[in-house]
């Protein structure tokens, strides 16, 4: 891995933060949304999108390129703001979130640059990755690689394990799942409603390698995949469990099965985003009202 130096912690953490202050803003524009997870995944698509992962915003379907699948596609608000900061799209263009013709609310890949996969019922994204995977390996491009990234109680579904068992089976060393377990469902915490541990031991179990790391240290989610990817490839998938919190920046939503839906109310995502501002050491700027282009011509910054 490049050295690790303070321009590279600062650019990465620019990233997620503008990848929860965007998520915040285009769920509070839709009415609709889920922030916890979106706020839980921020800090990994930072360091996959901006360290990581190999794309090409001006081809995005590149052969040669890394693939990421959304699992839990209801946390298309991260993901969204990910590609438009990398470029597959404008910026403006996130404030069509649930608008007609616009970004869904569910990820949608005929209709959106960069998205690898179209999601909706949980459970799916693993065996959209495992067949992509296998296709690579096929046209023997030994070099991209696939990420899924899946929910902690999305591991409730059967189809995640077999799917699991499949990519073991053919041996898909070429395919990273990344677990946001940020321990919290739609209704309350994961161990109170299906518990899922011991996490490590069942995805070794079903054939894979497993990696555990802080999902909000930057540094340390860049070394994992890094492992993950160059290191540890030897005949099997790799698995890296992310320890995230829900909600993770904002003290009202974290481990708050509350904000797993939610849309906050104008005032409320205004108090969100100075906390956010004032937590990264950024200009205390509230929430934008809609239709207001100057507005969004200073949170862009011009562009």
């Amino acid at each position: 891995m490049d050295a690790w130096t303070p321009e590279a912690q600062l650019e990465l953490e620019q990233a997620a933060y503008q990848i929860r202050r965007l998520s915040i803003e285009m769920i509070t524009y839709a009415k609709w949304g889920h922030p916890g997870g979106s706020l839980s995944l921020a800090d990994i698509l930072a360091v996959l999108y901006f360290k990581v992962m190999n794309t090409n915003p001006q081809k995005p379907r590149w052969e040669g390129r890394d693939r990421l699948i959304l699992s839990k596609a209801h946390t298309s608000p991260a993901l969204y703001a990910a590609l438009a900061l990398k470029g597959f799209y404008p910026l403006p263009d996130i404030y069509t979130y649930c608008e007609p013709d616009g970004l869904e609310g569910h990820t949608d890949m005929t209709r959106t640059a960069g998205i690898e996969s179209s999601g909706g019922p949980l459970g799916m994204g693993l065996s959209v990755a495992v067949g992509c995977a296998l296709g690579l390996h096929l046209k023997e491009n030994p070099r991209s690689r696939v990420f899924c990234l899946l929910g902690d109680g999305e591991l409730n579904e059967g189809n995640i394990w077999e799917a699991a068992m499949s990519a073991a089976h053919y041996h898909l060393d070429n395919l990273i799942a990344v677990v946001d377990y940020n321990k919290v469902m739609a209704k309350g915490f994961v161990w109170d409603l299906m518990s899922i541990e011991p996490l490590a031991e069942k995805w070794s179990a079903f054939g894979w390698d497993v990696l555990e790391v802080d999902g909000h240290d930057l540094q340390a989610l860049a070394a994992t995949f890094y492992r993950a990817r160059w290191i540890l490839p030897r005949g099997k998938p790799v698995v890296v469990i992310a320890h995230t919190v829900k909600g993770r920046g904002i003290e009202m939503a974290e481990f708050n099965y509350k904000w797993h839906t939610h849309a906050p109310e104008p005032e409320i995502a205004d108090a969100m985003l100075r906390e956010l501002a004032h937590r990264y050491g950024q200009p205390e700027t509230g929430y934008s009202k809609l239709g207001d282009e100057r507005q969004k011509e200073n949170f862009y910054g011009g562009e």
